[in-house]
């Protein structure tokens, strides 16, 4: 069964997500302003069809720029879309710039 995308609306909540999610967990960036939007509406079909497919193995945390600062600049976020895998906390790879469903496949086979 697949994790659900979760999507925290502070900094508060993210880390409160980080902390109670078992295994690595896959964060990424988006952002509101309209350069950002295209690539971020694209990276959220991607990751809600391989968090079906991949099941528990990750799971998926949709973090807007604006609301959650901390976390962006924490993991040294400085576009939207980003993501970036967490294991532990602690980022073990990132990838910036929107992903075709394969690339998103090579990046998480790469790094789970």
């Amino acid at each position: 069964m697949a994790r659900r995308v979760h999507q925290p609306l502070e900094d508060q909540e993210f880390d409160f997500i980080l902390s109670m999610t078992p295994g690595p967990v896959l964060a990424y960036f988006c952002g509101t302003w309209p350069k950002a939007v295209e690539g971020c509406r694209a990276m959220d079909a991607v990751v809600a069809e391989l968090s079906q497919e991949y099941g528990t193995r990750f799971t998926a945390v949709r973090t807007d720029i604006t609301r959650c600062p901390g976390p962006t600049r924490r993991y040294g976020v400085t576009g939207a879309p980003t993501a970036v895998l967490l294991k532990d906390g602690a980022a073990v790879a990132s990838q910036a710039g929107p992903m075709t469903r394969e690339e998103f496949r090579e990046f998480l086979d790469a790094h789970l």
